[in-house]
């Protein structure tokens, strides 16, 4: 089996997701449920500045759900709009609804430890779902995080092309210091940075919030130079996005390669303008059905089917061995859009070719 160290700190992690033997839970709820069909599962999103959570996370997984249980299975949803007092508050109505188990997406992975362990205390199993929360988590479902980094500072290099220098200047404008998935972003982007470039700016954006990314680039902008900036490392696209206003803001015509995750609408849109070299494109059909699957198999009491998801193993900064499936990633690029996220139904060439891109689509060959 893998194990991976989580923190805010990075961690080392190596490609493979192989897995050997089943695996077994050393902390989390310690009940045996035997539950039927008729379940229901709380679903708890962390803010909806990145879309992703509101369209695709929370209604896949409410369709898996009500596919393994004969439709017979719910969910309840709540999204802390990046408040982690609003989230812990939605946690307890849930625990207080005595749901059967809790999917979180946790806004600060640290202070909801207190909830995770009120969650156990009800009996009520807690599943990490995309970022891994402190406390006595029963299971982990994300994407491989540090890789997620690791394909993001690659394709800047690639975007850089034969030519780089150790001179050059980049700017990095990474995740929330409470978010330990921008740790690993980060530590992932730096192995591949690091003595190839110089990270003349670097930035920890609190809350993911756009507003604050555009204003650090701005400031970046002005220390730097609008000429000297050869590439940005921007860890999710709505923060691209943020940097490339702050850039066009400060009359950069000639915008340097940048990059971006999670293959939001706009940022497909900005990568087939040329405005925004890549980003990283996390099949969410797969993490949200095997969130769902962990999720029903271990209120269901179905260890075996349990283990079977579970063939990853993480540490937390407060738990140890927590079951865990890390899910594959893509650098998605103006090359591949087709084979990604259009033939995964995440969009159509219509969504994304609106009048805005008809000339830039058709360049692309997305017709």
């Amino acid at each position: 089996m893998r194990r991976i160290a989580i923190a805010v700190a990075a961690s080392t992690m190596t490609f493979s997701l192989a897995a050997c033997g089943a695996l077994g839970a050393a902390s989390g709820s310690e009940a045996s449920p035997t539950k039927g069909n008729d379940i229901t599962v709380g679903v708890l999103m962390p803010e909806k500045t990145n879309t992703r959570y509101e369209e695709f996370d929370y209604p896949i997984i409410k369709k898996k759900v009500s596919e393994l249980t004969g439709k017979q299975g719910k969910t309840v949803y709540a999204n802390g709009e990046a408040s982690a007092k609003k989230q812990a508050t939605q946690m307890q109505q849930m625990i207080d609804q005595k749901v059967d188990v809790i999917l979180l997406d946790a806004v600060d992975s640290h202070a909801i430890a207190g909830m995770v362990e009120k969650a156990r205390d009800a009996g009520i199993p807690v599943i990490a779902y995309d970022r891994l929360a402190e406390g006595p988590i029963d299971g982990y479902v994300s994407f491989d995080n540090e890789l997620v980094g690791e394909v993001q500072g690659r394709s800047l290099l690639e975007a850089l092309g034969s030519g780089i220098d150790t001179s050059d200047k980049i700017v990095m404008i990474n995740g929330s210091p409470s978010d330990p998935n921008a740790g690993q972003f980060k530590a992932g982007a730096m192995s591949e940075l690091n003595g190839k470039v110089t990270i003349a700016k670097t930035y920890d954006v609190d809350g993911w919030k756009p507003e604050i990314a555009q204003k650090n680039m701005a400031e970046a902008v002005s220390a730097i130079g609008k000429g000297n900036i050869k590439a940005v490392y921007s860890a999710n696209d709505a923060m691209a996005g943020a940097a490339i206003q702050a850039m066009e803001d400060a009359g950069m015509t000639k915008l340097p390669p940048i990059t971006g995750q999670d293959a939001e609408l706009s940022a497909v849109q900005r990568i087939v303008a040329g405005e925004q070299y890549m980003s990283v494109y996390k099949p969410y059909p797969d993490e949200a059905e095997a969130a769902a699957e962990m999720a029903v198999t271990k209120i269901q009491g179905k260890g075996i089917q349990f283990d079977a998801l579970a063939t990853d193993s993480v540490d937390s900064p407060t738990n140890k061995d927590i079951p865990a499936q890390l899910v594959q990633v893509v650098a998605l690029t103006r090359d591949n859009i087709k084979s990604t996220v259009v033939k995964d139904g995440i969009y159509t060439v219509k969504d994304i070719c609106t009048s805005d891109y008809k000339s830039a689509c058709a360049a692309a060959g997305l017709q």
